[in-house]
């Protein structure tokens, strides 16, 4: 976490659209085809699992007792390429997208919040198709997709924060621990929108001495963090200078409650915040250059906490919230990247360099863990790998500090 700035996560392309599907393989859809999507409160069927490369439309009917959402995702099931909400019990939507070949996921989502219900492979194949609409047009999707993918991971950190809260608040510190980096990857995908709230983030994400630099009440993620893992006597603070135990007591069962009650309270904030009006409206103010400036502060957020280990410094799973930035400002890149390329062929060879960037810099987490199945302590790595991730991090950062010039050109 870093003090706040301005919202820079804004983000998101389809230009390759595609596809749901459901639960059940079935026939083949043709291009300009439609299919219909079943939404229940346990499945998501769609008519298809294949289609060809084309326009495609889904009738997506909600049959479950909740308002629902239909997603198209990306092969990675992170990015999303194309989604309809706000479906009420018994109603019908309608999603059309350009499919472009490739390997999809479809879902449903009942309730509008959680991971979602039959998750589904999709394939697409044919020939690639060209983008239609103007440029206006196409920077808009990116946007609206990218809005799409904040309240995704919003309405995922919903449950993961109740069920992380609820196990911390009984005294089950073992499921708490193992809950809570991979709760805070949703919230790591897409912090730099919490940022831009005031004092949301630091209710959520401060740091104990950021909290106490700035005269705030230190609450969220790592005031429970310090809890779940009770630094020794002698220990110090992340400034190395601040006794651990300096004005602080692990909390009473009350005080627990306290604490992951507002931490819920302060998510379902964010929720809401991320469904409304006024962020539609911001990210629509930022436009394009929002994307590329998303990435770019993603990346920030591992220079300036994650890469020295001073974030997650009770705990030590740095890495996965590093792994979350970077995975946040990677997909934030992938959705703009059409736009740089299609700038000549200075941006094209920015875009290249960007992407081995990314690919050097994944490949090197690779070999410490991964987000599915977990990281190392932070701890035990060497000077070596904390030099290495450091030189591939600038090495990222150098092009990727000239993709919102290169697209606003």
């Amino acid at each position: 976490m870093i003090r706040p700035r301005l919202l820079a996560a804004t983000a998101a392309t389809a230009l390759a659209a595609l596809a749901l599907s459901g639960c059940v393989a079935k026939t083949d859809a043709a291009a300009s085809g439609s299919l219909t999507v079943t939404s229940t409160d346990t499945s998501c069927d769609v008519s298809a699992a294949t289609a060809t490369s084309g326009t495609l439309t889904f009738d997506v009917t909600n049959q479950s007792s909740d308002v629902s959402e239909f997603y198209l995702l990306a092969e990675d099931g992170l990015r999303i390429v194309g989604e309809v909400e706000n479906i009420a019990p018994g109603a019908s939507r309608t999603l059309t997208v350009v499919a472009q070949p490739g390997d999809y996921y479809t879902l449903c989502k009942p309730g509008m919040v959680g991971e979602g219900v039959g998750k589904a492979s999709f394939a697409v194949s044919g020939e690639k198709v060209a983008a239609t609409g103007d440029d206006a047009e196409q920077k808009q999707k990116a946007v609206d997709l990218y809005a799409a993918f904040v309240k995704d991971q919003v309405e995922q950190l919903v449950p993961a924060v109740d069920s992380f809260v609820a196990a911390y608040e009984s005294g089950d510190d073992d499921a708490a621990k193992a809950q809570f980096p991979t709760t805070r990857a949703f919230y790591e995908r897409i912090e730099p929108v919490a940022e831009s709230l005031g004092d949301l983030d630091p209710r959520i994400d401060y740091r104990e001495v950021d909290a106490v630099a700035e005269g705030l009440e230190w609450t969220g993620f790592h005031r429970i963090e310090k809890d779940l893992w009770v630094p020794a006597q002698d220990a110090l603070n992340s400034d190395g200078v601040t006794p651990a135990w300096q004005n602080w007591q692990p909390s009473t069962p009350a005080e627990r409650a306290a604490y992951g009650d507002q931490l819920i309270a302060d998510v379902a904030e964010l929720n809401d915040y991320v469904h409304s009006d006024a962020f539609t409206e911001a990210l629509d103010a930022q436009g394009i250059g929002g994307v590329s400036n998303g990435a770019i502060g993603l990346l920030d957020e591992v220079a300036t906490g994650k890469i020295s280990g001073e974030e997650d410094w009770w705990s030590g799973t740095d890495l996965w919230d590093f792994a979350a930035n970077v995975k946040g400002s990677e997909m934030a890149f992938s959705l703009v990247q059409d736009f740089a390329s299609s700038s000549g062929s200075e941006g094209a060879a920015l875009v290249k360099q960007i992407q081995t960037g990314y690919d050097d810099l994944d490949a090197s987490l690779a070999q410490h863990g991964s987000l599915q199945s977990g990281f190392v302590n932070y701890r035990e790595l060497t000077e070596a790998d904390k030099r290495e991730f450091t030189d591939l991090i600038n090495a990222l950062a150098e092009p990727l500090s000239k993709l919102t010039s290169t697209i606003l050109e």
